[in-house]
């Protein structure tokens, strides 16, 4: 059950927003196998200037359409699960008109103790909820 934060620049149609959203969570449902109804993204716009987003010395230069990205989930997911999803993320984002290089990914791991669904439960705890498979 990943949760997703997307931060953008200002300037996209709600449908580009919707669009955007749904093809960061289409690769992950293509890569972790997650229920449709994992989907739990929170997309926020910022006003110019409000996202810096260097390159971190590998010399290429992001625009004002760079997408960041944080996806928070259960850790245990092998380093090859994590970049295949990497890939998969930055090519549905590419059939949709965002380089490579504007495509900025954080990945944070937790523990099924760290979730909570509603009503101040852990539900992977109480037994309401499956802990998902790897």
């Amino acid at each position: 059950m990943p949760l997703v934060r997307i931060d953008i620049n200002q300037g996209r149609s709600p449908q580009d927003l919707q669009h955007l959203s749904r093809g960061i969570h289409d690769a992950i449902l293509a890569e972790y196998g997650i229920p449709e109804r994992d989907y739990f993204h929170i997309l926020t716009e910022h006003p110019a200037g409000q996202i810096v987003a260097q390159d971190a010395g590998l010399g290429f230069e992001r625009t004002s359409d760079v997408v960041m990205i944080q996806i928070f989930t259960q850790g245990g997911r092998s380093q090859e699960a994590k970049q295949s999803l990497f890939a998969a993320v930055a090519a549905k984002l590419g059939e949709l008109g965002i380089a490579g290089e504007n495509v900025f990914i954080g990945y944070v791991e937790n523990t099924a103790g760290d979730w909570s669904f509603g009503y101040g439960r852990a539900q992977y705890i109480t037994g309401e909820l499956a802990v998902p498979k790897k």
